[in-house]
């Protein structure tokens, strides 16, 4: 049976060759088979074992509290690296459906601008249970993206508290994301994502108290910017900045990648 058939436990290793096969040459239908089996069947992992990678993406985390905007914010950035002609994937990590086990919200609602657009991967990911931010298998979707040729890979968390910290294991580069008002949660996050992210971003910056926050946070993080991620105010300054920690980190100059 072809390793795209209904069948859920096709995992033997000449489906999962073929698989990996067609996930290398850029195939969305093998990506996608090949998360689902990832996420549902641990025999699957072998199939990461036949994937070549031979580029090195750039992996950028998107973290913060709810309410903070960030899948507006990644549907911004997604906007700005396709502008550049880079090939883009997007893991979206949401609650999982009390009924089904699967993503609540569902890719197809997330960044609807971008389903058309064939240079543009999104996946939404269901914690099941798991805790830290991340769905178990988010770690295993980014290697298939990055064999399946994805110049900017963006993991959005889920954004339910402070201790979402399990980004820094697979993302080059995280972003922190707060917005004027928090209050409470902003504090709570200086003893946990602040001190693991990369770059702090103080988004819906248009609101009363953006001043106040950015100043606050300014004393705790020395890379902070404003962003309007409605309007797209401070994107291109976000995506410069991340640039830069790529580059100072020796990671992948994203942005770069068809400029030379």
């Amino acid at each position: 049976m072809s390793p795209f058939g209904p069948h859920p436990f096709m995992c033997d290793i000449h489906g999962l060759a073929i698989l990996a096969e067609r996930v290398r040459a850029g195939n969305v239908r093998a990506v996608s088979r090949l998360i689902s089996l990832l996420e549902n069947h641990p025999g699957a992992r072998e199939a990461l074992r036949l994937l070549s990678i031979s580029h090195k993406p750039a992996v950028i985390g998107i973290t913060g509290y709810p309410g903070a905007g960030k899948s507006t914010l990644v549907d911004r950035l997604v906007s700005f690296y396709r502008r550049q002609g880079l090939k883009v994937g997007v893991l979206a990590v949401d609650i999982s459906s009390p009924v089904t086990g699967g993503a609540l919200l569902g890719d197809r609602i997330r960044m609807q601008e971008h389903a058309l657009d064939d240079g543009v991967y999104i996946r939404s990911m269901a914690t099941r249970g798991h805790h830290g931010g991340l769905a178990p298998a988010t770690g295993d979707a980014m290697l298939v993206l990055e064999a399946a040729g994805y110049e900017v890979i963006l993991i959005e968390t889920i954004g339910v508290g402070q201790d979402e910290i399990d980004i820094v294991d697979v993302a080059h580069t995280v972003v922190a994301m707060v917005a004027p008002g928090l209050g409470d949660e902003v504090q709570a996050m200086k003893a946990g994502l602040l001190e693991v992210a990369h770059i702090v971003v103080v988004n819906k910056g248009d609101l009363p108290g953006s001043d106040h926050t950015l100043r606050d946070l300014l004393e705790w993080c020395p890379n902070v910017l404003r962003t309007v991620a409605t309007t797209g105010e401070g994107i291109a300054e976000l995506a410069a900045a991340i640039t830069e920690h790529q580059r100072a980190s020796g990671g992948s100059h994203v942005g770069e990648a068809r400029n030379h």
